[in-house]
């Protein structure tokens, strides 16, 4: 019988089917103009909600999964490096599809597509908000409208992340690995190392394993909840399903709901120190260190939809952006590609 939990290890969510996210701290890129790819800047910390269960707000541990720490206006990225088989992955944010815009689903749907190919796209640094590019993932408290939720249906009830995935039918799942251990006995891959799917030296160590709540939980209350708005916007391609959607199986393998905390409440649900507070842009590129451009000539770029397109970046509600900005230089800009845990639980969501 196949593996149907969601399971954290280290820092990696790992989902039925071989599939893997990580949580990567970034640089937060002006409103205005397209950029690069911002470097990534270390993992976020995940842990089970289920482990805090005496300090979690009740809705939170209702739902189940997971949670991160992070800071207002932080921007973030998901990493897909690890995924080890096909797997089509939906992406929720408030549970609006990020790829699509369309409300959070049970199943899988084109025209607009709702989730990405997994393992072709490496990474989602936002939602996918024009042609060739994306608008960056910004974090924002609920309340003020700002989130993507709250942008599209009016309302800001659900916050956080969602992520769902579905696996390859069984034959043609044995075919690929068939098709791959061919290939395997061919060639072997050669490690690679740094890139942007891997954390700068400047990353935060990495949060220590799970700790006891503390002997005095304070009373339970509601925490300062924390969604996705966009920011920058940047190049890169959230790639079109080359499959027939008939390939991929009916129902999800695994989901996971991912709650958004802001740090003073992250200490206090978990007694952790959250990281430290985001890097000084301008002082990151002065330093020399890359940004990154990634393009596969071999993948069919996704049509934004009039939904996505439309959303606002959090600078309308929170202010302008004040913090100085220093462009890389040419040099700086690196070509990719063409030029074990216990059972995360789930909830009610």
């Amino acid at each position: 019988m196949a593996e149907s939990t969601v399971r954290i290890d280290g820092n990696t969510l790992r989902l039925p089917g071989g599939v893997a996210v990580r949580f990567i701290r970034t640089l937060r890129l002006p409103e205005k103009g397209t950029h690069p790819l911002p470097p990534g800047l270390g993992e976020f910390p995940v842990r089970r909600v289920a482990d805090y269960a005496d300090t979690v707000p009740e809705a939170w541990r209702a739902r189940g999964g997971v949670m991160l720490p992070v800071y207002l206006r932080e921007a973030m990225w998901l990493s897909f490096g690890g995924t080890t088989e096909p797997a089509a992955l939906q992406v929720g944010v408030g549970k609006v599809c990020a790829v699509s815009g369309k409300p959070w689903s049970d199943r899988l749907a084109r025209k607009p597509q709702n989730y990405v190919v997994l393992p072709r796209q490496p990474w989602l640094d936002g939602i996918n908000s024009g042609k060739g590019t994306v608008r960056q993932f910004v974090a924002v408290p609920l309340g003020l409208g700002a989130t993507v939720e709250g942008q599209v249906t009016g309302e800001e009830v659900w916050g956080g992340v969602q992520l769902q995935s579905f696996a390859l039918r069984e034959p043609l799942l044995e075919r690929w690995r068939e098709e791959e251990r061919r290939r395997a006995e061919q060639a072997r891959a050669m490690p690679q190392f740094g890139g942007y799917g891997a954390a700068m030296p400047m990353a935060a160590p990495p949060a220590p394993g799970a700790v006891p709540a503390p002997a005095a939980a304070p009373a339970r209350r509601a925490a300062a909840a924390m969604g996705l708005g966009v920011g920058g916007s940047m190049r890169q391609e959230v790639y079109e399903d080359d499959r027939p959607l008939s390939d991929w199986a009916d129902a999800p393998a695994g989901r996971v709901f991912v709650h958004l905390v802001t740090p003073p409440e992250w200490r206090r649900i978990t007694g952790e120190a959250p990281p430290p507070s985001p890097v000084d842009r301008a002082a990151y590129t002065r330093a020399g260190l890359p940004w990154f451009d990634y393009y596969d000539q071999d993948a069919e770029d996704l049509a934004p939809t009039d939904t996505l397109e439309a959303v606002k970046p959090v600078g309308d509600w929170l202010g302008d952006d004040h913090e100085p900005w220093q462009a890389p230089t040419p040099g700086q800009v690196k070509p990719l590609k063409d030029p074990p845990g216990k059972p995360v639980q789930d909830g009610d969501w």
